[in-house]
């Protein structure tokens, strides 16, 4: 199978590699011994024991013949990864007709957002199917999906009583009141890794137990991120393409001030990889006024209104298009199109390269990766590399990726308009 390809041609003139590969040797270094405390996924894949996702997979099947909606409640990397993965890979119509033609449960996701609105037409459908929930949340405290574990947790009392435990499924840290909780109520639990941040986890429980009562095949998965993880494992620049994409980014940064990223795709089914991709870069390094702020863009959609921006706005950011090379399935034209794409796929690639050209008349940085497939083989490399991206192109800006104080400051801020109310139950650390 091939290899995840990073173009930088139209985006630096030549990489100085001699001036910053002893920088680049001391980030590796650092990154895979262990030192920090948070850096359990860099060499995860190949670690993780056969037991635990055999015991994944044995609650997926369980959860798959005990339901036929499977709610999900999470946010930011509690969520993100496993949504990413089931836009990638699941049909676009996954939950209104090919679950029930695959004898799979729906897929719902909930506690990344408190609309009401949504949450009323959720509990309104959910009244029609048998139900299981998962809660995944490293700290057990998040005010947003606790809140609606909160509501999740009466619905399911109220539908099958003392039964409700025994659907009920905890992704979380060794400590905290939803460990505590979890253990007294003797829902099944999944440990997230102490030494793993939630934006780093879609390869642990965290994203695996819901991709798995997705059907999608969890050792598929691993093999792509033991692949990711081999071919990163030589931190020589000459040949290692995660390396050279995140140099790449940090110079267009403090050579061209360029601060903001556009992630492209020209396919649907990795807008929420890039939604993903947004949480793992801006949460990982804006930080201290540095950071490079990431924006994410489907195309064609968005040529017909941000595409003006990038044409003619302010040039202060670059562009990183992701692209699929072969598509699971293609359409062919009706004859008289043109004569220059016989499908729609090709049709989709000349798309991008007349984007690529009229951006590149304004000398605005073009980067080009491409995925060599759809697969759950391609999901666990794409993963690996960007998560071994991210953290390379912060620590060459000296930054820690693993920390976000700029979120635990709008939690502290939350906490004191709390301190006097009846939700104190959903406590922030």
């Amino acid at each position: 199978m091939s290899e995840i390809r990073v173009d930088i041609s139209d985006a630096i003139a030549e990489l100085p590699v001699a001036e910053y590969q002893e920088k680049i040797n001391a980030i590796h270094e650092q990154l895979h011994s262990g030192q920090n405390g948070y850096t359990g996924w860099v060499e995860y894949p190949t670690k993780v024991e056969g037991d635990l996702v055999w015991q994944i997979m044995t609650t997926a099947w369980k959860i798959q013949k005990q339901c036929t909606a499977f709610v999900v409640i999470g946010v930011g990397g509690s969520y993100l990864g496993a949504k990413a993965c089931l836009e990638l890979l699941q049909s676009p119509f996954y939950n209104e007709f090919f679950a029930k033609e695959r004898n799979l449960p729906k897929i719902y996701f909930a506690g990344h957002h408190l609309s009401s609105v949504y949450y009323h037409e959720l509990f309104h459908r959910l009244r029609k199917e048998e139900v299981a929930v998962c809660v995944i949340s490293r700290s057990g405290a998040t005010l947003e999906p606790m809140v609606v574990f909160e509501m999740f947790k009466n619905f399911m009392k109220e539908r099958y009583g003392d039964e409700a435990s025994e659907r009920i499924y905890v992704v979380t840290g060794s400590k905290g009141k939803l460990r505590e909780e979890a253990e007294q109520e003797g829902y099944t639990t999944f440990d997230v890794p102490d030494d793993i941040v939630g934006r780093f986890s879609v390869l642990t429980p965290v994203g695996l137990l819901p991709i798995a009562v997705a059907g999608i095949d969890l050792e598929s998965v691993l093999q792509g991120a033991r692949q990711a993880q081999a071919a990163t494992a030589n931190p020589d620049l000459n040949t290692n393409d995660c390396y050279r994409y995140a140099l790449t980014r940090y110079l267009l940064k403090v050579q061209q001030d360029k601060r903001m990223e556009v992630f492209e795709v020209y396919d649907g089914k990795l807008r929420y990889f890039t939604e993903w991709m947004k949480q793992l870069f801006g949460e990982s390094e804006c930080q201290n006024g540095q950071g490079i702020f990431p924006v994410s863009m489907q195309m064609s959609t968005d040529l017909h209104s941000l595409g003006q921006f990038l044409q003619e706005g302010r040039q202060d950011f670059f562009e990183t298009a992701v692209i699929i090379e072969d598509v699971t399935y293609d359409i062919m034209l009706p004859e008289g199109i043109t004569d220059h794409a016989k499908t729609l796929h090709q049709m989709n690639r000349l798309v991008r390269e007349s984007v690529k050209e009229a951006h590149l008349e304004n000398g605005t940085p073009n980067i080009v990766i491409t995925l060599p497939e759809i697969s759950a083989y391609s999901f666990g490399k794409m993963v690996y590399f960007f998560e071994k991206a991210c953290a390379v192109s912060c620590m060459l800006s000296d930054l820690d990726p693993f920390v976000q104080p700029g979120v635990e400051r709008y939690k502290e801020k939350l906490q004191e308009l709390l301190k006097n109310d009846t939700m104190q139950t959903a406590e922030i650390e």
